[in-house]
């Protein structure tokens, strides 16, 4: 069991109690079905952990482990799937499925990714028959590229961070054979992405059926890391869109090196933030995405920037009660201590509406596979 954990810095903090009332439309139900019918599918674990329900004063904690997701150490596979299935079938002049008789010619899809979301992209590629070029932002451990390259995928190195790799990706999808499967979204470039918002629902539903089953009733807290905020989009979209009364507070977590969302909310408009070197790689993204922003600056109730130390103690920690986390995935029980804890602590978790009766679950996006890292707490750059 940890030792008590107290924050010894007043963490970047930006709350909106009356996210709560706000509401929205549910996302569509049929990504669930076809992720039930993939290779490999199972719900990942919603594993209770009591001891950190003690530290942090509340009745129970949840923790989604999403450390083997269809064969890979993410979640990032439920959007990516999803999304490419889309893409396939609309491109089958005939209706039938993309990879059956008379389906389309084999196309390039093309994406720029800090890891998980280059390989999920290259893992289905290669599941539906089709080719993949991955674009690869510096910072991202030379591991991680391997394993793109090892989907099947071409590899494009590129000097410059995520933002750069993205803006290469589009250049490259308008060859002719060419589609962007991007998860993050712009002005004119909206519809693949928001497919990809739509498979993530399938990780939200998989934590009703969960809790249910535990008896733990509705969340009162729901902590995710952000990068360019297509899963925390998601979430939002998920709990904001329940008519039963039972809106739980919602977290943002950000590497404070790349605190892009944070720094939005702060401003009321979407800015562009340059990004630092951050063990928290797949959260190293400097600019919010289009579709996410207004949901995010609507629904969420709090956002909470993390150091690399913080977040490299979460995953020590979670790894001793057997949650397999990296760096990005632990970001979200240290945004929740660092919320919950230390100097200001008691107006946080009033802003949260948190009491010792609570259910808080953390998502934790990906396993130590997905993201390799010194103990250190220095990101490995190439």
């Amino acid at each position: 069991m940890p030792e008590d954990f107290a924050s010894s810095r007043t963490p970047s903090w930006f709350a909106r109690p009356a996210a709560r009332s706000w509401t929205c439309a549910p996302a569509p139900a049929d990504a669930r079905d076809f992720h039930a019918s993939l290779p490999g599918y199972a719900p990942t674990p919603l594993t209770e952990l009591p001891a950190l329900a003690a530290e942090l004063g509340v009745g129970r904690v949840f923790v989604k482990d999403e450390s083997s997701r269809l064969g890979l150490p993410a979640f990032k596979a439920l959007g990516a799937s999803w999304a490419v299935r889309r893409v396939l079938d609309g491109r089958t002049a005939d209706g039938q499925a993309a990879d059956g008789p008379g389906a389309a010619a084999p196309v390039t899809l093309v994406t720029a990714t800090d890891g998980n979301h280059g390989r999920a992209v290259a893992r289905m590629s290669r599941l539906f028959g089709q080719r993949a070029h991955v674009f690869v932002g510096h910072g991202v451990h030379p591991e991680a590229v391997a394993a793109i390259a090892a989907e099947g995928a071409e590899v494009t190195r590129v000097a410059g961070p995520y933002d750069e790799a993205v803006r290469r990706a589009a250049e490259a999808a308008e060859a002719a054979d060419a589609v962007l499967v991007q998860d993050t979204a712009w002005p004119g470039y909206e519809r693949i992405p928001a497919w990809i918002v739509e498979g993530y629902a399938t990780l939200c539903a998989e934590i009703d059926d969960r809790l249910a089953l535990a008896r733990a009733g509705a969340p009162g807290l729901v902590a995710v890391p952000v990068g360019v905020g297509s899963l925390a989009q998601a979430v939002v979209t998920h709990y904001r869109s329940r008519r039963d009364g039972r809106a739980p507070a919602l977290l943002a977590v950000e590497p404070e090196n790349a605190a892009g969302l944070a720094a939005s909310l702060a401003a009321g408009r979407p800015v562009t933030v340059a990004t630092g070197g951050t063990t928290m790689a797949g959260l190293n993204c400097g600019t919010v995405s289009h579709l996410a922003w207004p949901v995010l600056r609507d629904g969420l109730d709090a956002a909470v920037t993390v150091t690399d130390a913080e977040s490299a103690r979460a995953a020590a920690d979670l790894a001793s009660f057997g949650v397999s986390s990296g760096p990005c995935g632990a970001a979200s029980l240290a945004g929740v201590r660092a919320a919950l804890t230390g100097a200001g602590a008691d107006g946080r978790r009033a802003a949260l509406g948190l009491g010792p009766a609570s259910v808080i679950v953390l998502l934790s996006t990906e396993g130590p596979a997905a993201n390799p890292h010194t103990t250190s707490g220095v990101a490995l750059a190439d």
